[in-house]
């Protein structure tokens, strides 16, 4: 249950539409669901505005599957993160799952209704950087946000980014996403007047040192109102960039 369920389920009952024994019986929940090998997290939505997401490298379809059934029990949808395709083959089985290999991105129900009041633009150097621009967009998405994707923009062609100002310029919040040399979040950053959210990846050859040249160039961006989140984490740049735009 997140924050606007909360709202609506105490409006409820200040109209009399559930009874206050039922409120109570909701309330007694535990504020977290223990299944053993999992602990989650079932108040995380109402502390945050977004419930627990699973994180799918490391678990096996199994368990993947029990704590997709437990979450869906308090929160409208799950998202479900590095999830291998030969695993969610094995997780449709047991539950409706709707799988984005792309960004290896899975989600059981419901994304949310777009709530953000503004776009959050998705900027890729390359296309060899899509996996990680499409697991930002999908959580972004997933989240409530309305969002553009502008890939293989990078710096060896700037003027396939120039072409794309008035998408730049219209963004409440960007993701810069690269490899390389990780230049494009510099550039985009002296464009843009929202805040820049800078991906390294670890695309690149050898002295990229898999992405930590990116990470070292993107730290140290001479344009202001660029923040850094770490290396492929693109579920941390959509998840960042959902608050933004939420922000009222």
């Amino acid at each position: 249950m997140d924050i606007k369920e909360m709202e609506d389920f105490l409006l409820q009952v200040k109209n009399g539409d559930i009874s206050i024994d039922q409120a109570l019986s909701t309330l007694k929940q535990e504020p977290f669901a223990d299944l053993g090998f999992a602990k989650l997290d079932t108040h995380r939505g109402l502390r945050q505005g977004a419930g627990e997401v699973i994180y799918g490298q490391g678990k096996t379809p199994d368990q993947i599957v029990r704590i997709s059934k437990e979450l869906i029990k308090t929160q409208p949808g799950v998202l479900i993160t590095r999830l291998d395709p030969e695993k969610a083959q094995e997780i449709k089985k047991e539950i409706d799952l709707t799988y984005y290999q792309m960004g290896r991105v899975g989600i059981f129900g419901q994304m949310k209704e777009v709530q953000g009041p503004g776009k959050i633009v998705i900027a890729t150097g390359g296309t060899s950087d899509m996996e990680v621009a499409e697991e930002a967009a999908l959580t972004a998405e997933f989240l409530g946000n309305q969002v553009e994707r502008l890939y293989d923009v990078g710096v060896a062609g700037i003027h396939r980014l120039l072409a794309h100002m008035d998408k730049i310029s219209q963004a409440r919040v960007i993701v810069a996403i690269a490899g390389m040399e990780g230049a494009l979040a510099s550039v985009i950053g002296g464009l843009a007047s929202c805040p820049v959210i800078a991906v390294p990846t670890s695309v690149g050859y050898g002295a990229n040192f898999s992405g930590l040249a990116a990470l070292l160039s993107m730290l140290n961006s001479c344009a202001s109102g660029v923040s850094v989140v770490n290396i492929d984490n693109g579920f941390g740049a959509g998840y960042l960039a959902s608050m933004i735009n939420q922000i009222k």
